[in-house]
């Protein structure tokens, strides 16, 4: 998307022609891993055909026990990484183009299949830098399995030693509600920490025309449901933005009888890193008290799953340089942080770097929504996402 803003270097254009070159192969690759996700921890033929393609580029790879590819480049100076997540989720595929899920139940509906086959484009281009004598350091590509499961695969390849000698760490999310050819950043906290909470309750059952003789477990959970998140809202600073969503609730199987057990599940989202240190303690014990006047049992399972994603100063100019690089100043545009988990944040508790939101919307399409069945990307954003990232990975080399 040319701009008369843009700042091309000849690295910019090595990178610009090489992600031309093979924009078909890298519009294939995410339609093949579209047509055939893999969830969390079970992402090989992913894998699989990231090795292929990076081996054949050049790139050495590796693949840690467990799950997920790392590839480096490039043989002395500092080092860049870029990440990529592998994973898909246990949803139906509700799009009707050639290329849907062929696994029942399985489903892209979160925009890996895009920053994958786009990190895999970001390869090649950089490749093609680095043959030239144009990469001034080495760059190391994190493609990362179990993004959507708590608390994240990105601790599994930390713990590997993807990490060791980064000096940032560069990654792009997909936003259905941002235009293809816009990509959104902020300096700061972009989104929020999230938990996974699970209460399940033990009592006495009974008939329900004789409550007093029961524990009345169905009540008592009707009150975790409703006054949880009431009063988390008294007892935690507001400016926290804390949020208990539940998702799963279950409790007997017959509209006389008061069963005698019964669970909710659901999620604890938080914007403050300082409330998410405090939040378990605090939640389980108001459970114990909200319980407490019904006589049933509280068996809380908390997760905590991941912190916020937090963006470095440094690190967020480096990106915001590369993406303006690309899309020039009307492609960079601010953005909000939302409630929404992103194990990236894993990675900034360690070394700097910076997320950004790939737009993927059609121009006067429809906005969809990530987690659904029905999210369709404007495949134009897959090739994008490889420009950015290869130019994000050049700009903070460049800069020492």
């Amino acid at each position: 998307m040319p701009s008369a803003s843009r700042s091309v270097t000849p690295t910019t254009s090595v990178i610009e022609d090489v992600v031309d070159k093979y924009a078909d192969d890298i519009v294939a690759l995410r339609r093949d891993l579209h047509a055939h996700p893999e969830l969390s921890w079970a992402e090989t033929r992913t894998s699989d055909a990231v090795v292929t393609a990076l081996e054949a580029a050049g790139w050495t790879t590796t693949r840690p026990d467990g799950g997920g590819v790392l590839a480096e480049i490039g043989h002395e100076g500092p080092l860049v990484a870029l990440r990529a997540d592998l994973d898909a989720l246990p949803v139906d595929d509700l799009i009707s183009d050639p290329w849907r899920s062929t696994v029942p139940g399985v489903a892209h509906a979160c925009g890996h299949d895009v920053h994958t086959a786009g990190l895999v484009g970001a390869g090649l281009a950089l490749a093609e830098v680095a043959a030239r004598g144009l990469l001034l350091g080495r760059v190391r590509l994190l493609f990362q399995p179990a993004e959507e499961v708590m608390p994240g695969g990105a601790l599994h390849l930390i713990s590997a030693g993807a990490l060791e000698e980064v000096s940032h760490v560069f990654g792009l999310h997909c936003d259905p509600s941002l235009d293809v050819g816009r990509i959104g950043l902020r300096e700061g906290p972009l989104t929020g920490a999230a938990d996974a909470l699970t209460v399940r309750l033990i009592g006495k059952g009974g008939h329900t025309s004789r409550p007093h003789l029961t524990e009345d477990l169905t009540f008592a959970l009707g009150k975790v449901i409703t006054e949880l998140p009431a009063i988390l809202s008294r007892r935690l600073d507001p400016r926290a933005g804390v949020s208990v969503v539940w998702g799963m609730v279950r409790a007997g199987s017959a509209h006389n009888v008061i069963p005698h057990g019964g669970v909710v599940a659901g999620t604890v989202r938080m914007l403050d890193a300082v409330a998410w240190a405090d939040a378990e303690h605090l939640i389980r014990q108001l459970i114990t008290s909200i319980v407490a006047p019904y006589s049933v049992t509280a068996e809380v399972t908390y997760q905590r799953g991941v912190p916020p994603v937090v963006n470095h100063a440094v690190s967020t100019r480096l990106l915001g340089i590369a993406l303006e690089n690309v899309l020039g100043q009307q492609g960079h545009v601010t953005t909000t942080q939302s409630l929404g988990g992103e194990d990236f944040g894993w990675y900034l508790d360690s070394v700097p770097g910076a997320m950004a939101r790939l737009g993927t919307r059609t121009p006067g399409g429809p906005t969809y929504d990530l987690h659904q069945g029905n999210l369709r990307i404007d495949e134009a954003a897959t090739c994008i996402a490889s420009r950015v990232l290869a130019e994000a990975a050049v700009t903070a080399l460049s800069a020492g």
